[in-house]
């Protein structure tokens, strides 16, 4: 069973990414992921002699990176060196190795630049469709509080089903913050009718907001939910200072708020200007799950429908549960694991079958116990 396959390992050897294998290695043992080593050589070298070169030392490198992830007991897949823009050859690679998700550092910024992001990374945002995670310099991934904001929409939806698992995986915080933007039209005919017209579209936004979190399962994840009324690109960058966030996650394609293209939207002046580490998504998932259906081994199936359970996914880990079942019918944990989850699903009389299954193996397994020790006294 994984959840997050494959993560392309886009590195430029940069100092502001010398923190970025310790990074790999540990989304990689979070989530049991295959990382894909990647660097992007200039394809204007005329010298052959010092085209060479510059190949040997990136080929030296990246077997140095390979190695030092191994030794982490990370799976490595070859290492790959392209020629061309980094942000084009970064963003085809990840189609080509079918990645899961693309890891890059903030990059380096021009002098007297005030944007904390680089142009190479910023235009990977921009043009890719898959999930972008960006690792600020020195960050150590040290994953406490994350913030996920959300403004209802699909794509905000999206990037809350990814927050809620990394929340689990790392025992983090989870903060949902929603914020209602405030009018300022010229229509009202005083100051008293605009605030009362903003009062009113905050208590419409909070009914909303709590209608919105009833999709998801936060069942066993340490969350909380922010409301707040303003520019919401301020108010986000406001709450990651206030709250001391180590992770934004959130959605960055759609028609309004938070999820306008990329370009002249509150999403760029937000990652542009983000002091944490971001994880930005498009049209498709950094989670994505995949049930192994080829384990024949009992203790396997059941340890992956514990880490399916631990996850959220209930439907998921009862299925895996049934196979493990499938293998060793008389697991009375099992069949009380999948009445606990059908219980949380909302169906209490399949749960009180696998509860009475559950109780009837108990009777048998005493009962032989009970005829063994009559067996063996008789035969004394």
């Amino acid at each position: 069973m994984t959840i997050l396959d494959k993560i392309l390992f886009a590195q430029d050897f940069a100092d502001t990414s010398k923190n970025l294998e310790s990074v790999a290695a540990s989304l990689a043992n979070a989530f049991n992921s295959t990382i894909v080593p990647i660097h992007v050589l200039p394809d204007d070298i005329v010298n052959p002699k010092v085209k060479g070169l510059v190949d040997d030392a990136a080929q030296s490198k990246l077997q140095a990176t390979s190695k030092a992830l191994e030794e982490k007991n990370v799976k490595v897949e070859s290492p790959i060196i392209k020629y061309g823009t980094a942000h084009d050859e970064i963003i085809m690679a990840a189609s080509t190795v079918n990645a899961n998700m693309i890891l890059v550092g903030s990059g380096e910024k021009t002098d007297g630049e005030r944007f904390e992001l680089g142009t190479t990374t910023e235009r990977i945002i921009q043009r890719s469709l898959k999930p972008v995670l960006v690792i600020k310099e020195n960050d150590a991934f040290n994953i406490k509080t994350i913030l996920c904001p959300v403004d209802f929409s699909k794509p905000s939806e999206r990037a809350l089903k990814n927050a809620l698992i990394f929340a689990r995986r790392f025992n983090a915080h989870l903060i949902i913050l929603s914020i209602s933007e405030n009018t300022s039209s010229s229509w009202f005919s005083s100051k008293q009718e605009l605030e009362k017209e903003n009062e009113d579209r905050l208590k419409l936004h909070i009914k909303e907001f709590d209608a919105f979190l009833e999709k998801f399962n936060l069942e066993g994840v340490n969350w909380s939910k922010e409301e707040r009324s303003g520019a919401p690109s301020q108010e986000i960058l406001n709450t990651i200072t206030v709250k001391n966030v180590d992770l934004l996650i959130m959605g960055t394609s759609g028609r309004s708020g938070l999820n306008r293209l990329v370009l002249g939207s509150v999403t760029e002046k937000v990652i542009r200007e983000v002091p944490c580490s971001f994880l930005t998504l498009k049209s498709q998932d950094a989670i994505s799950l995949e049930l192994k259906t080829n384990i024949k081994d009992f203790e396997a199936l059941y340890q992956a429908g514990e880490q399916l359970e631990k996850d959220g996914f209930y439907e998921e880990a009862i299925e895996q549960y049934k196979a493990s079942l499938g293998i060793n019918t008389m697991h009375v944990p099992t069949y009380n694991a999948i009445a606990k989850l059908l219980k949380k699903l909302g169906q209490p009389e399949k749960a009180a079958l696998y509860l009475k299954n559950a109780e009837e193996i108990k009777q048998r397994i005493w009962y032989s116990k009970i005829e063994d020790e009559v067996r063996k006294l008789r035969s004394n």
